[in-house]
């Protein structure tokens, strides 16, 4: 409920005040386990990559925005779980996991932190080894300018996102090479669709 509300009122933004163009929601699967995995530009991205789909999508968000219980309990409402940064969070993989065995999707940057330049950062490991545990496929996002959100730029700029066609982790999930090619993988096909569009 408070979810589906929010996301009414997300759309209401992202679409009049924002005049977002929606691409590829096509490649969106309606039911299944999903991986969204998209670039970060800002603290928008997780309801501008969501609100435009049909379906819910749970985020891992780092735990220090849970140490507010008012904060903690709404975003929790929202599906976001918490991850610890810069380690090998193994409560926040068997979560996201347990995700995707309940066939709902999961939203990913797997950039792991926000660009501060706009530019594509490297992917970490974490996408390709969600990925290889659950079998998921994996849908990469681009994210058109929501940096630009207030700025003195651009103050109400005009927004893209586009949604790419899944991918598949087909290799084996002890090799890291592999793993890190997957992840790259990803990367490469989010600047694709990226430049694509501008």
């Amino acid at each position: 409920m408070f979810y589906s509300l929010l996301r009414i009122i997300f759309r209401f933004i992202f679409k009049i005040l924002f005049r977002t163009q929606v691409i590829g929601l096509e490649n969106v699967p309606k039911k299944g386990a999903l991986i969204l995995a998209a670039n970060h530009l800002s603290n928008w991205d997780p309801p501008f990559l969501a609100t435009f789909l049909e379906r819910e999508v749970s985020y891992m968000a780092k735990e220090e925005l849970f140490k507010n219980p008012i904060f903690a309990t709404i975003i929790k409402n929202l599906n976001v779980f918490p991850v610890k940064r810069g380690t090998a969070d193994k409560n926040a993989i068997k979560h996201a996991v347990n995700v995707l065995k309940k066939d709902l999707c999961l939203g990913i940057f797997p950039e792991g932190t926000r660009s501060k330049t706009g530019e594509l950062g490297k992917a970490e490991l974490g996408v390709s080894l969600i990925a290889a545990m659950t079998k998921a496929p994996v849908l990469p996002a681009a994210i058109i300018d929501t940096n630009m959100i207030f700025s003195s730029k651009k103050f109400l700029p005009k927004l893209a996102v586009i949604y790419g066609k899944p991918m598949y982790f087909l290799g084996n999930i002890k090799d890291k090479e592999a793993l890190a090619n997957f992840s790259q993988s990803i990367m490469n096909e989010i600047k694709l669709l990226k430049n694509e569009f501008i």
